[in-house]
């Protein structure tokens, strides 16, 4: 019986929405708040959802604690009190939008967690904010 588990994470990042190639002006005028030379920061949640069939030895389909520690070593450690502008290796050369960051967890995640017989990634939803998320299913 297929069944999807969430595992719900927490993490402090700064960033800034710019393109260097614009002026100051552009960049405000496009990003606004989030344009700002000084960077700024966010408290994140993330949302992890795994699925698949349920083991019958143990009546789950992953160890909860297995999965914290995969969404940990592959991500959490990676952005946490970090500035994903330029700290953040799989974000290099992007932009630092909640979308693409949003993406690029997912990217991370998929290997690490699928290498688990029977477990597959099925969505990353990142909040921003209490009011603003981006979720990713892959392609």
């Amino acid at each position: 019986m297929m069944i999807h588990i969430t595992r719900k994470e927490h993490f402090n990042a700064a960033h800034r929405m710019y393109r260097e190639e614009w002026s100051d002006e552009q960049n405000a005028e496009v990003f606004g708040k989030c344009a700002n030379p000084n960077w700024h920061g966010h408290n994140y949640n993330l949302l992890v959802t795994v699925k698949g069939e349920i083991t019958h030895a143990t009546g789950y389909l992953i160890d909860l604690k297995d999965l914290k520690v995969i969404i940990n070593d592959y991500v959490i450690e990676k952005l946490d009190h970090k500035n994903l502008n330029k700290d953040v290796d799989f974000m290099a050369g992007k932009m630092a939008s909640t979308e693409l960051l949003c993406i690029e967890i997912f990217n991370q995640l998929k290997a690490p967690i699928e290498a688990n017989e029977g477990v597959f990634l099925h969505s990353v939803k990142l909040y921003e904010t209490e009011n603003n998320s981006a979720e990713y299913f892959g392609d």
